[in-house]
C-alpha cells in the first residue's frame, strides 16, 4: 500500500482532502524514490563499520590471505632478490660493494647470511662471533652495516639464518663456545650410531668424535653436522636467536634455511628416541606397552622400528613446531617483517625425506613467502617446480629460487621470464657471490650486468 492509498483508507470525520494535482503527484513520487534509495545505501554500513572480534583456529592463516597473483604483463611490484653467502659479509668493503652492485643492477632485496654454521655475522650474546671476522675491528657489525647501506639506497634486507646445520665436516669450529662443544647432546646422531651411543654420555670425547668420524665416511646428502629438532634446548636456542635479531635490528625480513633434517638417516639421538617413545606410550594399550618395554632393553630403536611411519610424523612435527613458534614470536615484536624460507622444490621429497613439510606451513599461515630452490638449468623443469609451489602456497607470494651458479646468465633470464609469465611475485638468484666471480659459466664475472641488460626490454628490472 502506497502513501496515497493509505491516506484514503483512513476513516473520515470530515470531508476528504482534495486530491493532489498531477504535478504534486510527481513531486511526492520523486521524494519517495529518493528516501528509499537513501535507506538502501545505508544498509551495508551496518555490516562493515565494526571490525570482527572472532578468533581463528590453529589451522587458519595467521595473517590475511593475499589475493590472486598478478596477471602477466601487469605493473605489480616484483621482488628481485639476491642470496648473499656469509663470505661477502666478512668485510666492510665487500658489504659496500654488494649494495652498490645490487642497486646498479636493479635488485630490490638482499637476503644476507648472518648465521652460517652456528656462528654470528652480527653482534650476538648467544653464539660466537664468526671466525671469518677475527681480523676485523671489534666494532664491525656486518648486518648493521648492510642495513645502513641498503636502506639508504632503498633496498630491503632480510637476515638469512641457517637453522639446524651448525658445522662443516672438513673443518670443525675452533671456538670452544661453539654449540657442538658446549652442547654435544644437541648434535644429530645417524641411525648407524643410534644404539651404540644411546648410553654414552654426550660430554665424553668419544661421543662427538664418533659422530664426526661416521659422518665423514657417509657424506651422501650430508652437508655437515646438524643439531636435533627434537631437543628442547635446540628449540629454545633457535627461537632466542631469531628474537634477538628481530628486536635489535631494523631488518625487513628474516629467512629460514636448512630448516630440515639432512636425510632419512637422522636423527637417532637419545633425546629424539626417548621423546618419541614417550609420545607413543600415551597411545598404546597397557599390554602392548609392557611387552615393548621388556624388549626395549635389548634395542633402543625398537619403537622406531615398530612404528616407522609414526616416527616420520614425529620428526615433521618437530620442525613444524619450531617454524610456528618463531613466526608467531617475530610477528609479536615486528609485525611487518617478512618471514620467508628456502625450501626443497620437490615438496613430496621435502616432507618424506627431509621432514620439511612446508605445505603445512603455508596452509597454516606460518610463512609470508615461500622460496622454492628450483636450481635446475632446465627451463621446463623450473616451470613445473614453480607451478607446483604456487599451487601449494595458499595464496602467499612465491619467489622462484634460481641456481645462478649452475647456469649461464642467459639461462637464468629464461627462468625469470617464466616466473613472470606464471605470475610469481619475484625471484632470487643463488648466489650473489658466485655471480661476481669469474667461472666457466661466468667468464667475465659480470653475471648481474648480463641479467640486467637482457631484461632492459621490460619495466620490472632496471637501474634505479
Amino acid at each position: 500500500m502506497n502513501g496515497e492509498q493509505l491516506l484514503y483508507a483512513l476513516p473520515t470525520l470530515h470531508p476528504p482532502l482534495p486530491t493532489p494535482d498531477p504535478p504534486m503527484k510527481r513531486v511526492i513520487a520523486i521524494i519517495c524514490v529518493y528516501l528509499l534509495a537513501l535507506l538502501w545505501a545505508m544498509l551495508p554500513l551496518q555490516h562493515t563499520d565494526a571490525p570482527s572480534t572472532g578468533s581463528t583456529s590453529q589451522d587458519a592463516p595467521a595473517t590475511a590471505t593475499p589475493g590472486p597473483a598478478p596477471k602477466p604483463g601487469t605493473e605489480a611490484h616484483e621482488t628481485r632478490a639476491l642470496w648473499v653467502v656469509r663470505t661477502t659479509m666478512a668485510s666492510s668493503e665487500s658489504v659496500r660493494e654488494l649494495v652498490r652492485r645490487a642497486k646498479e643492477n636493479g635488485f630490490t632485496d638482499l637476503i644476507v647470511q648472518v648465521r652460517g654454521r652456528g656462528d654470528a655475522y652480527y653482534e650476538s650474546s648467544i653464539e660466537p662471533r664468526a671466525e671469518a671476522l677475527t681480523q676485523q675491528p671489534a666494532g664491525f657489525d656486518p648486518l648493521a652495516l648492510t642495513i645502513e647501506e641498503a636502506h639508504r639506497r632503498g633496498i630491503k634486507v632480510h637476515a638469512w639464518i641457517n637453522i639446524y646445520l651448525v658445522a662443516d665436516l672438513e673443518s670443525l669450529p675452533v671456538s670452544r663456545d661453539h654449540p657442538i662443544y658446549r652442547h654435544p647432546e644437541w648434535v644429530m646422531v645417524p641411525r648407524g650410531l643410534g644404539s651404540e651411543l644411546y648410553d654414552v654420555p654426550p660430554d665424553s670425547a668419544r661421543y662427538l668424535d664418533k659422530i664426526v668420524e661416521f659422518s665423514r665416511l657417509n657424506r651422501q646428502e650430508l652437508e655437515g653436522l646438524f643439531v636435533s629438532p627434537a631437543h628442547p634446548g635446540v628449540k629454545d636456542n633457535l627461537f632466542n636467536i631469531w628474537m634477538d635479531i628481530a628486536t635489535r635490528y631494523e631488518v625487513d625480513g628474516l629467512h629460514f634455511d636448512y630448516v630440515r633434517y639432512p636425510n632419512p638417516q637422522y636423527d637417532y639421538s637419545r633425546v629424539s628416541i626417548d621423546r618419541f617413545r614417550q609420545e607413543m606410550d600415551k597411545k598404546l594399550p597397557p599390554r602392548m606397552r609392557r611387552a615393548l618395554m621388556l624388549q626395549l632393553r635389548q634395542d633402543p630403536l625398537l619403537y622406531i622400528k615398530k612404528f616407522p611411519a609414526a616416527y616420520g610424523e614425529f620428526q615433521r612435527a618437530q620442525v613444524t613446531e619450531l617454524v610456528a613458534r618463531i613466526y608467531k614470536g617475530v610477528k609479536s615484536v615486528k609485525p611487518n617483517a617478512i618471514i620467508s624460507a628456502a625450501v626443497f622444490a620437490n615438496e613430496e621429497d621435502a616432507a618424506r625425506s627431509r621432514f620439511q613439510d612446508w605445505k603445512v606451513w603455508m596452509r597454516r599461515g606460518w610463512l609470508d613467502v615461500v622460496c622454492p630452490m628450483a636450481y635446475t638449468p632446465d627451463t621446463e623443469t623450473f616451470r613445473k617446480q614453480l607451478l607446483s609451489a604456487m599451487s601449494l602456497s595458499n595464496g602467499k607470494p612465491v619467489w622462484g629460487g634460481i641456481g645462478a651458479y649452475k647456469q649461464t646468465a642467459e639461462s637464468a633470464v629464461e627462468k625469470i621470464r617464466v616466473a613472470r609469465e606464471l605470475g610469481a611475485q619475484g625471484f632470487i638468484l643463488f648466489s650473489y657471490d658466485s655471480s661476481i666471480q669469474a667461472s666457466d659459466l661466468n667468464p667475465q664475472g659480470d653475471y648481474l650486468e648480463k641479467v640486467r641488460d637482457s631484461l632492459k626490454d621490460t619495466s620490472a628490472v632496471s637501474s634505479q
